[in-house]
């Protein structure tokens, strides 16, 4: 438990937020008991103190004590806290994480070392919409490495690496020559065809006769013969016309 009586209540939502988070990265093979807020689940013993970090690592299936996690708020980031929490952690000689938010890793850092604190990694946090972004800041190169999964909901897959390919050698470029500029003719125009004539269009037949056809017109009826005259009454009239002309 940290000495801060009194931190801020989203602090504190916030703070257990991240030891949840943690304790699903840090599952893989061992197993992880956390202790948020008030919540007392695992302690660890210092001499003859009792303490209760914030995240515990044990080997898998065993009790065997592999790391020790604190994730510290704006607020708890102070010499109270470090002398208190973790200068202790750091006497169990097993690696000892600090979590804090990106603007108090001076602060963190500066503490660590006034109090002669061997800190084995020190990360940060950062909230992005509804993700929370773990950054490794610093790392000692006396700390061991602890295993962490990527990706908290599901084990990592493992992946064969594929031996790397002979380098083939390079193809030899082949030089071809340049084609020479073949001279454009110009093409002639095409002579124009003359027009043809434009066929009449067929005259329409004309409708068909009427089934019934119309009673032909009554044949005229023939004129008698004019009676001939008498012959020597023309006798008589050609000798009268021979004297006038006399």
């Amino acid at each position: 438990m940290s000495p801060i009586l009194t931190r801020p209540v989203r602090e504190q939502l916030e703070h257990d937020r991240v030891i949840r988070l943690l304790q699903a990265r840090y599952k893989r093979k061992t197993d992880v008991i956390i202790n948020p807020g008030s919540e007392l689940n695992q302690s660890v013993t210092v001499g003859d103190l009792i303490v209760y970090p914030d995240v515990v690592v044990f080997a898998e299936g065993t009790k065997k004590l592999l790391a020790t996690v604190e994730v510290e708020t704006g607020e708890s980031v102070n010499a109270l806290e470090a002398q208190s929490q973790w200068a202790r952690f750091c006497k169990l000689k097993v690696p000892f994480y600090l979590y804090v938010p990106p603007a108090s890793v001076d602060a963190a850092r500066r503490l660590c070392a006034e109090h002669a604190i061997p800190v084995a990694e020190v990360w940060t946090f950062h909230t992005t919409f509804d993700q929370v972004r773990f950054t490794m800041i610093y790392r000692s190169p006396d700390a061991p490495v602890v295993k962490v999964s990527a990706a908290p909901a599901k084990p990592a897959a493992k992946v064969k690496a594929k031996a790397p390919a002979a380098a083939k050698p390079a193809a030899k470029a082949v030089v071809k020559p340049v084609a020479k500029p073949v001279a454009k003719v110009a093409a002639r125009p095409a002579p124009k065809a003359k027009a043809q004539p434009t066929a009449k269009p067929k005259p329409k037949p004309k409708a068909a006769v009427k089934a019934k056809a119309k009673p032909a017109a009554k044949k005229a009826a023939p004129r008698p013969a004019k009676k001939a005259k008498p012959a020597a009454r023309l006798r008589q009239g050609s000798g009268a016309q021979a004297k006038k002309r006399r």
